[in-house]
């Protein structure tokens, strides 16, 4: 008998391994997480049962999409369902609503002899579900890290079981610099992984304070809301400190991560003109002299380092945009905030408050309270 699971959060905690059968264009806007693309019709075919459910009603749309996928078709189709389902046991599947397209390979499998349950619900359960544990994870305490750019707030975070790296979801260091030679998340993607990252975490949670927007992405609103008036931590570290962790992020990390992803020749290519149109994004904010005084010597800096390999070249442009736009920026904002912070160290023993904090002020993981599809 077919049979559909719940798509609770217990269940997409344990990351199941998912078919999305529907459409490409579906999927690409975000999915289930842990799930693959095996769609039931493609792009073109979804356009064209769709268009003759508008015109005709649901009994002729169904029978359209029987003729479509039909003979070589569905058993390509259906071998790819049994292959994915024989290589990960406990496979399940899904649609957009846990309707037909869902139902329709469940049959098919089962007719093939291949047992699967389906999301209940399909993908819109999910969403609901995991949009639901944000809200709830919204209400839970938290503390936020602040400081000047190159304080290393993210791998203070990152050492506390407590921290969630809003940055590593958003695949985004969250700067003008801050773009990843990887493929970036879409929105819906973005909130369903980090809804899962907070219900996997015990609280307090312990978050860098952003702008709502990281890279392509956005803070959902709920969290945004809560981070705002949450009690702050402020990490402060010498320049000079602050500048070699920058080119460690920055330079260093990101030259690795080009190079790993392109290969030599390509990856500088595209790391320099990353860090180059960064800069110039910033010109509004800097005028053109000084983006010109910066340009000059961010390319200095690349000749310097293609020649000798040695990075620290970059502190000649990395200095004065700090000292000239990241530090006076972050000062005006922090005195416009009036936020008060809970405690103010270096990067030690800043770690050191709020790994206490979290201790004294544990509370139960998300995962553990009741949150209703």
């Amino acid at each position: 008998m077919p049979y559909q699971l719940p798509a609770s959060l217990e269940l997409l905690h344990h990351r199941p391994p998912l078919i999305d059968v529907r459409a490409p264009i579906e999927f690409a806007r975000g999915a289930v997480p842990g799930a693959i693309n095996l769609p039931l019709m493609d792009d073109d075919e979804r356009r064209r049962v769709g268009e003759r459910y508008h015109r005709n009603g649901n009994e002729a749309a169904v029978a359209l999409g029987h003729q479509l996928v039909s003979g070589r078709l569905r058993e390509r189709r259906l071998d790819a369902w049994r292959d994915f389902i024989a290589a990960h046991p406990g496979a399940m599947l899904y649609c957009a609503r846990g309707g037909q397209r869902s139902a329709i390979a469940q049959r098919w499998l089962a007719e093939a002899g291949s047992e699967v349950a389906r999301l209940q619900g399909g993908y819109k359960s999910a969403r609901q579900t995991l949009m639901q544990a944000t809200e709830q994870a919204a209400r839970a305490p938290m503390v936020v890290v602040s400081g000047l750019t190159g304080c290393a707030k993210t791998r203070l975070l990152l050492a506390l079981e407590h921290g969630v790296d809003l940055e590593g979801h958003a695949r985004h260091k969250g700067s003008s610099f801050g773009r990843q030679p990887v493929e970036t998340p879409t929105q819906i993607d973005f909130e369903h992984q980090l809804a899962l990252d907070l219900a996997e975490r015990p609280t307090p949670f312990v978050l860098e304070d952003e702008s709502r927007s990281i890279g392509a992405v956005e803070i959902p609103l709920p969290l945004w809301e809560a981070m705002k008036p949450a009690p702050r931590v402020r990490v402060e570290m010498p320049l000079d400190w602050r500048i070699e962790q920058i080119r460690r992020d920055y330079i260093d990390d990101l030259w690795v991560r080009y190079r790993d992803h392109y290969g030599e020749w390509l990856g500088w290519t595209l790391m320099r003109r990353q860090l180059v149109s960064a800069l110039v994004r910033l010109r509004k904010r800097l005028g053109q002299d000084r983006l010109d005084r910066l340009l000059n010597r961010q390319q200095h800096a690349f000749a310097q380092h293609r020649r000798s390999g040695d990075s620290r070249a970059h502190h000649g442009w990395l200095a004065p945009l700090l000292q000239e736009y990241y530090d006076p920026l972050y000062h005006h904002q922090l005195a416009r905030s009036g936020q008060q912070a809970l405690f103010v160290g270096d990067w030690q023993a800043c770690l050191e408050f709020v790994a206490d904090y979290c201790q004294r002020h544990h509370g139960e993981p998300i995962l553990a309270q009741s949150v209703a599809p």
